[in-house]
């Protein structure tokens, strides 16, 4: 038997300052090579000339913060995948395994369902800007806010010993959360099923920028702490045992990862939807690479979703031409990350046999 390839070179703050400077390159690449493309081509170079050019217009009303909000879902989602690959002890673990996905995508569907499409229509009395704050986003985030705590109240229960409480509880909780949502798809009127269905593929819209700044404040906490945390997340992954006779408390350690991985998802499926992939390929290759090192993984991850989901929303928008009007983002992961997966796990079976 022989291990899957874990990189070269053990972890040094220099090799991962270096990484992260070359992943770094590749999202401002991403993002410079996204933003031109596309139902309407623009001159980046035009519309920072040129403040009142129709290109200035599209760039800083559209592609700019639909640019942005796919970096920070990328970021997001992949270093949730990583975190909860680690929690679990579970290569093939993704962001929306613990339930969250299912209380969010239960949440928007019902504001869709209802034809709710701003908080004032919920809180007439509220004003200002929180008042112009998407129903569906914020129904999304309450209902992933209830299945984490779902969650966590199972893992206590356990003791916070074992990540199989929380697994079996996300699981349980997306089958009863797919069949509410089939029940309420069923009973709506045609002209609000496509909503619902748009919203459950995965989008990237056009967010405000202060819904970007308090996407940006949230996943900058979380992967925060989970990269703050990955040291001991590296323990966690030998055992409890082993992690708690090295000094990790490891109920602790696991609730506060789960809790940072279970917020970073709600965030992004709240304003993005269901995007699916992203926090499974990024972090399954780059494990492959650079091997299972978490202090490495986690920002890597975060920068590596970012650029994935720049090229996936690049080639959703360039699918234009082809089909009239733009491709859910959440369908290109899905087209993207399904062969490219199985190409993944057909190299990891050769590498451990024989």
């Amino acid at each position: 038997m022989r291990e899957p390839s874990r990189g070269r070179g053990g972890f040094t703050l220099g090799r991962a300052l270096g990484l992260c400077g070359v992943f770094l390159v590749l999202v401002l690449g991403m993002f410079l090579l996204a933003v031109p493309f596309g139902e309407q081509s623009v001159s980046l170079a035009l519309a920072l000339r040129e403040p009142r050019s129709s290109d200035a217009t599209i760039f800083w009303t559209i592609r700019l913060p639909q640019a942005l909000l796919a970096a920070l879902v990328g970021a997001g989602l992949a270093a949730s995948g990583s975190t909860l690959q680690g929690v679990l002890r579970n290569p093939l673990a993704d962001p929306f395994i613990l339930g969250v996905s299912g209380g969010a995508a239960l949440g928007a569907t019902l504001a869709l369902a209802m034809g709710l499409a701003t908080v004032d229509e919920v809180a007439p009395g509220l004003r200002g800007g929180l008042a112009r704050l998407s129903a569906p986003a914020l129904f999304a985030f309450v209902g992933a806010g209830a299945s984490m705590l779902l969650v966590l109240v199972s893992i206590r229960s356990h003791g916070g010993r074992t990540p199989h409480a929380a697994l079996l509880t996300g699981v349980v909780f997306n089958t009863f959360a797919s069949a509410a949502i089939t029940l309420i798809k069923v009973m709506s009127p045609p002209n609000r099923l496509g909503e619902i269905l748009h919203w459950l593929v995965g989008r990237l819209g056009f967010e405000s920028l202060g819904t970007l700044a308090l996407s940006a404040l949230l996943q900058a906490v979380a992967i925060g702490v989970m990269m703050a945390l990955s040291g001991r997340l590296n323990l966690l992954t030998l055992g409890d045992e082993d992690a708690s006779s090295l000094g990790v408390h490891v109920a602790r350690t696991r609730r506060v990862l789960l809790l940072a991985a279970s917020a970073s998802v709600a965030g992004c499926v709240a304003i993005s939807g269901m995007i699916g992939f992203v926090g499974l390929i990024v972090p399954h290759l780059l494990r492959l690479t650079f091997g299972p090192d978490q202090r490495l993984l986690v920002p890597l991850s975060a920068l590596g979703g970012a650029a994935f989901l720049l090229l996936s929303d690049l080639l959703a928008r360039l699918a234009y031409s082809s089909f009239g009007q733009e491709v859910p983002v959440g369908a290109i992961t899905a087209l993207l990350g399904g062969p490219l997966f199985l190409v993944m796990l057909n190299r990891g079976s050769r590498m451990t046999v024989g």
